[in-house]
């Protein structure tokens, strides 16, 4: 089948529209005992090239187009002013067409519950911060496959996080800056370094406009470096990075709209991706 060719590029890409999201959220920064953040959102993601094992970018095969709408919903709530417990569950829609074949797969992904433990700050403007993430698949694949959603498999996550805020040009900033490592639990893993740095600065004094930029890539390491047409599970042995620009609007003190476009910039057995979403963040509580 023409399609398993180009698949370990598909799942990757699928993969990568999760990441891209998960940047807009409240990060290294503490929330307040007993408030929740809600924030929902949808992604577009489009590629028409890949980077091959080489890290040579060419198109995909007879106009071959992969998309990924992403719908997903991210919370976290404040326990205490140390502790505080989040989760994030995605649904995608999946669809790679080519010059006489069209195929798309939809499903819940990789669901994300975790807890997260503020380890110290410096005078409450710089805080560190440590979380650890169990990730559960709400899909099954089967021997042929599908559904092409995830690795299928169980893993854990443990992220460092470092964030601050300042005044500059009299305006306020902010920065965080994760660095993740992940690894599956199946037999050829795969391990990986999941890293991101973003810098936001507000554009009025009442603090209602924001813009930032994020910087952030995989790196995913596996024993099992080529594609097997005979079990085509996910490609494990892959890096990429990417740049992306957000704006944000407060409508109030409990509600954000965030807008964020994305570009991959270098890559290896992965898609060369363009990226939009749109975010609501919802405050409930103190």
């Amino acid at each position: 089948m023409i399609f398993t060719k180009y698949l370990k590029y598909i799942i990757v890409i699928a993969l990568v529209t999760v990441f891209a999201q998960s940047n807009s959220y409240a990060g290294g920064f503490p929330i307040r005992p007993g408030r929740l953040i809600l924030s929902p959102s949808v992604s577009y993601f489009f590629a028409s090239k890949q980077w091959d094992s080489t890290g040579v970018k060419k198109p995909f095969a007879n106009a071959g187009k992969f998309t990924s709408i992403s719908i997903s919903l991210y919370a976290e709530y404040g326990i205490s002013r140390r502790f505080s417990v989040v989760a994030l569950v995605p649904y995608v829609i999946n669809e790679f067409k080519q010059a006489g074949y069209d195929q798309k797969y939809s499903g819940l992904t990789d669901a994300e519950t975790g807890i997260k433990y503020y380890l110290a700050n410096i005078n409450y403007i710089y805080y560190f911060s440590l979380q650890g993430t169990a990730i559960t698949p709400m899909y099954h694949n089967t021997p042929n496959g599908g559904p092409l959603l995830g690795y299928g498999e169980e893993g854990a996550e443990l992220k460092l996080s470092f964030a601050g805020s300042g005044n500059l040009f009299n305006r306020s900033y902010y920065f965080n800056v994760d660095e993740g490592v992940r690894q599956y639990f199946g037999g050829d893993g795969p391990i990986q370094d999941r890293y991101n740095a973003t810098f936001g600065i507000t554009l009025d004094r009442k603090f209602k406009e924001q813009i930032s930029v994020s910087f952030g890539g995989f790196y995913s390491v596996s024993n099992l470096k080529q594609f097997n047409d005979l079990n085509p599970t996910l490609t494990r042995d892959f890096r990429f990075n990417q740049v992306s620009v957000s704006y944000g609007h407060a409508f109030s003190h409990e509600l954000s709209l965030f807008v964020t476009g994305g570009k991959f910039l270098t890559g290896r057995n992965t898609g060369d991706g363009t990226s939009a979403s749109l975010a609501f963040v919802y405050r409930i509580g103190n």
